[in-house]
């Protein structure tokens, strides 16, 4: 069980063994989320960090993905 003391100004360094689990790079946002009166953390993914790949894949609408795996491994 990975644990973490608390500073004098509520801060709390989340052990690298949970951070590598989760992902967690500088940076990121974290979730609290109370769960039957215990608290579960997450890794808060932003919608917006997603943004940016909307319409990335536009061109290749209504195309066979059979075809598309072939076409990229050069079949």
């Amino acid at each position: 069980m990975a644990m973490a003391k608390v500073t004098s100004k509520g801060q709390v360094t989340i052990p690298k063994e949970i951070r590598e689990r989760l992902g967690i790079r500088p940076g990121d946002e974290l979730e609290f989320v109370e769960v039957k009166g215990t608290y579960q953390l997450r890794k808060h993914v932003s919608l917006a960090a997603l943004e940016k790949y909307r319409g990335y894949l536009k061109d290749l609408a209504g195309k066979d993905p059979d075809e598309l795996v072939r076409e990229m491994r050069g079949e």
